[in-house]
């Protein structure tokens, strides 16, 4: 057995299920004469499978990279190659065997062993290159800053260190190196900016100019371009020269202050309960100094911690919900039944309408009309979706051709009898149920029999919207989130009555949209706003009975919600949030809590005192005064409360399960991700509920077996 395997044996053992990727070794004799070692990372599957980087396929790394280094002193070769497989370097550290790692101790020495092994390609007798040839996340980014060249191919389409996004930091020398390759601003965006803006991904050209690779090349001749390259480095006829690396000036006060500011967003943006952003930040703070294994060490001590934590194991988690449960919809029937959209209609032209049309239109590129009481608001309407359409255009997310045949297939009327040959009608009008139920039977009598009516309802009874229609089965639940165009979730809600026609062409329609879809039954609120309403009517309830606006508001930042209560009232509308909080009171009375209060509150307007710029300043004294004036003080303390509410979360949740709201824990977690901002950190709500023992307090057991926890926590 090798050094590095007996070095390493705990951490071999635990990932006994690696699919390995394997390192195999060719020389290149160059144009010149000299010898290059290429390095091909191949794990033998197809590009559905990339390249990843767990410990047994960095220790066979490690041993490949020691025979070279012993090659390489015997004058046999001159350079160290490293590529991937066609189209794939590598998608980093296997993620999928963490669960297994038993403890915090052998979770160390997964960033000792990837120091070790990508470290001695800086330490070899000759000079490295790293080709990336394709996609390189994380650890696979990592191969390339530790190497002494890199090159890509400026078709590469995902290029990013993207921990941060899950729980962790970069932690083989992303988070040391690439500000002193790059400078702190740069890597500042690379490596905490990037990542938490939804995981923002580099493309080849983007990575090239940020500086992080010395030379880019197309795809066609990609690995040939790069050699002779190399070979022109090597031979001393292209100097390198790096004009993004920091000079002394940065270090003394650009560093700084690019950190500080740093601090400060990260902090105004998420609060301080995301652990994984700060420790990177620590780690590019310390950058500065050049101390590069110092800067290793820490990267070694934030990975074990992070990974034996709680958050990282929650936001894989997360991360799983989004990328593979809600890409298979739980419930959903056979999408060989869904049938073609190939004309929408939508009832209404105000906002919501708008943006519906202009997804649509974009998304299907199909004839979209669009219909109102009156000319004006169609025109109105017609005029919002037109700009829209420009700003992409302007966004150069669309060209010229494409613009003017989706404004082409945009159409306004009040003449209703144009709807007669759409296959999907869709109503966004004001939420009231004779609204709707008129809006549906003056539909029913002008579309065809098979045609879906559809329902942007936030939480009025679709069964009793479609009760008197006759053909009910056809219609759907279609609940978006605003705004329409960001948020990617639609709740699809089915009836009783609602057929597996309807369902299937629902979720393709969802698919088509490129929006994830869960599928929920007809019941108040569905899953997030029955959540919200849960949160934001117990919140009311608790300054209705006394307890200072101030101390409610943050009471629940343990749970990292992107805002708190009363901002989330603010942003939805008061007007709206009453209406929600007065449905759900009237469903359950026994588990919600209506209230006039913020009826008081939507009438008058406000909750919070906002400068100029629409920044929160303080609680509007009126607003308080007509809230509490007069009201006895609660001696309720911020922990009682925060108590009460999360095992009143997990409460309403086992109710919802029991109810068959939807399928699984699974369902609520993602729907709360994707519609509401719910954290990864905390995967969700559920596991979160699990960690902090409200799930216990609630029912006496948990929504997971065993609870998501980090190693250092089982």
């Amino acid at each position: 057995m090798s050094e590095l395997r007996t070095q390493y044996a705990a951490l071999l053992d635990a990932s006994r299920d690696e699919v390995v990727t394997h390192a195999h070794v060719r020389d290149i004799r160059l144009a010149s004469g000299r010898i290059l070692a290429l390095i091909t990372l191949d794990n033998g599957r197809d590009y559905k499978r990339p390249n990843t980087l767990g410990p047994h396929t960095l220790v066979a790394l490690g041993e490949t990279i020691r025979e070279l280094h012993t090659r390489a002193e015997a004058g046999e070769i001159q350079a160290v190659g490293v590529t991937g497989k066609r189209f794939c370097f590598a998608a980093g550290a296997d993620l999928s065997q963490v669960d297994a790692i038993p403890s915090r101790e052998v979770a160390l020495q997964l960033g000792e062993l990837g120091h070790e092994v990508l470290g001695s390609l800086s330490t070899l007798p000759v000079p490295s290159f790293t080709f990336y040839n394709g996609m390189a996340l994380g650890g696979g980014v990592e191969v390339g800053l530790n190497s002494t060249y890199r090159t890509i191919d400026e078709s590469v389409p995902a290029f990013a260190l993207p921990e941060v996004f899950l729980g962790l930091v970069p932690g083989w020398g992303g988070a040391t190196l690439l500000p002193n390759l790059i400078g702190i601003e740069k890597a500042l965006e690379v490596v905490i900016s990037n990542p938490l803006k939804n995981n923002r991904m580099l493309k080849g050209p983007q990575a090239f100019e940020l500086g992080i690779a010395d030379a880019m090349f197309p795809a066609v001749n990609f690995l040939e371009e790069s050699l002779a390259w190399a070979d022109a480095v090597l031979g001393g006829e292209i100097e390198v020269k790096r004009p993004y690396a920091p000079g002394k000036m940065e270090r003394l006060t650009k560093w700084d202050i690019a950190i500080n500011v740093a601090k400060k967003t990260l902090e105004d943006k998420l609060g301080t309960v995301p652990l994984a952003p700060y420790r990177a930040l620590d780690i590019l703070k310390a950058a500065k100094s050049g101390a590069v294994a110092k800067g290793f060490q820490m990267e070694s001590e934030a990975l074990a911690d992070l990974i034996a934590g709680d958050q990282f194991i929650a936001s894989i988690y997360a991360f799983n919900l989004v990328n593979k449960r809600a890409k298979k919809p739980a419930g959903a029937p056979d999408k060989e039944l869904a049938r073609p959209v190939t004309k929408v209609g939508i009832v209404g032209a105000g906002l919501m309408a708008s943006q519906f049309a202009t997804l649509f239109v974009r998304r299907l590129q199909v004839p979209v009309v669009i219909t109102d009481l009156d000319q004006a608001r169609v025109d109105k309407g017609l005029e919002y979706i037109h700009g829209e359409l420009d700003k992409l255009h302007a966004k150069e997310r669309i060209g010229d051709d494409e613009l003017n045949r989706l404004k082409a297939l945009v159409h306004g009327t009040t003449d209703r009898s144009e709807f007669a040959d759409c296959d999907w009608v869709i109503e966004a009008v004001f939420e009231e149920m004779q609204v709707k139920k008129d809006v549906f039977a003056s539909m029913e009598a002008i579309i065809s029999p098979e045609a879906i009516l559809a329902t942007n309802t936030s939480g009025l009874s679709i069964e009793e919207m479609s009760a008197d229609l006759e053909h009910p089965e056809r219609v759907v639940g279609f609940h978006f989130f605003n705004p329409v165009a960001v948020m990617p979730l639609i709740e699809v809600v089915k009836t009783t009555k609602t057929n597996d026609v309807t369902l299937a062409t629902a979720m393709a329609t969802a698919k088509n949209l490129k929006k994830n879809a869960v599928i929920t039954t007809d019941t108040p609120g569905f899953v997030v706003n029955r959540i919200l309403a849960k949160v934001l009517g117990d919140a009311m309830h608790a300054v209705d009975t006394g307890m200072p606006f101030e101390t409610v508001n943050h009471a629940l930042d343990p749970l990292g919600l992107p805002m708190t209560p009363f901002e989330l009232l603010e942003l939805v509308g008061l007007k709206v949030g009453a209406h929600v909080l007065d449905t759900n009171a009237t469903a359950f009375p026994e588990r919600f809590h209506a209230s006039e209060n913020l009826h008081k509150l939507a009438d008058y307007g406000k909750i919070f005192d906002r400068d100029g710029k629409g920044k929160i300043k303080d609680f509007d004294k009126k607003a308080v005064k007509l809230v509490q004036g007069g009201i006895p003080k609660s001696n309720k303390t911020a922990e009682e409360f925060r108590d009460e509410v999360f095992v009143g979360l997990a409460d309403e949740v086992k109710h919802m399960l029991d109810e068959r709201v939807v399928a699984e824990a699974e369902d609520i977690d993602l729907c709360l991700i994707l519609g509401a901002g719910y954290p990864f950190q905390a995967g969700g709500l559920t596991p979160f509920l699990d960690r902090v023992g409200a799930s216990e307090k609630a029912f006496g057991g948990t929504f997971h077996t065993p609870p998501k926890r980090g190693a250092a926590h089982r």
